[in-house]
């Protein structure tokens, strides 16, 4: 969507979600913004409101699904909704083997907290009725990542919860282009964020959030499906993806692992 007036971002309190809810924030935009550090979030709603936006928070976990629905009306009634961007997520590392809870843990909020975002976020674009110029009804972003195209043995549970955003998304694009509602997935590489700080091993191509956010507006305003980045990493997990599979997991099974949580 070209230029969105209301705009709901989980995730917000720090890294990718930060800088995208400053490079939203601007006179006569509505963002309704979650996460789960309260301060950070605070701080992060001030920015925006010194950029000139309307701004309300909620500190919200997003793997409980009534929270999720009930804040995402209320967002929706204020301001009806042009976007939503599911980003919350977490990673953690195999450095002494992915536990059973880890994994768990990864699961419940990138995925089930990705659909406590969307699906209540479809429904009330679905319901409105269809602008008589054809304007879409509402846009979707799920927040996926490269690591998205291949299992990592570093971070198995975060490589398959971002492949199923990933797949999601992409059907859930196709799903509902015919209710006029715009659906994107976003796979960014290595961005400084606090997620990023805790891996000891080098990452190519490592980005400042503030550019990621600038990649993703401008792959959102043009309607782009996959808004994958940067580009030769990109190109890099695609001829990955694409090699056998023999080869490609002996690659993946000696990579980097990350040491911890972040």
């Amino acid at each position: 969507m070209r230029d969105p007036c209301s705009i709901l971002l989980t995730g917000a309190s720090a890294g990718i979600g930060a800088a995208l809810a400053r490079a939203y924030a601007a006179p006569g935009r509505s963002l309704a913004l979650g996460g789960r550090d309260a301060l950070r979030l605070t701080a992060v709603a001030a920015e925006c409101r010194a950029r000139g936006a309307t701004v309300t928070t909620a500190a919200i976990d997003v793997r409980d699904a009534a929270a999720m629905a009930g804040w995402i009306a209320g967002a929706d009634a204020a301001a009806p909704l042009d976007l939503v961007i599911a980003n919350a997520g977490v990673s953690a590392g195999t450095g002494s083997g992915e536990a059973a809870s880890q994994a768990r843990d990864i699961f419940a909020i990138n995925l089930n907290g990705a659909a406590n975002t969307v699906l209540p976020a479809l429904n009330l674009m679905r319901a409105r009725p269809r602008q008589a110029d054809d304007r879409p009804r509402g846009q979707v972003a799920l927040m996926a990542s490269l690591a998205a195209f291949r299992g990592f043995a570093g971070a198995p549970a975060y490589c398959a919860s971002k492949a199923a955003l990933r797949a999601w998304g992409e059907a859930l694009r196709a799903l509902h282009r015919a209710d006029a509602i715009e659906v994107s997935v976003v796979c960014p590489g290595f961005v400084r964020t606090a997620m990023s700080a805790v891996n000891d091993f080098p990452m190519p191509l490592l980005m400042e959030p503030d550019r990621a956010a600038a990649i993703v507006l401008r792959g959102l305003a043009e309607n782009r499906g996959r808004i994958a980045f940067p580009w030769p990493l990109y190109w890099g997990v695609l001829l990955l993806a694409g090699l056998p599979d023999r080869l490609a997991g002996w690659i993946t099974a000696n990579a980097p692992r990350k040491t911890g949580p972040g």
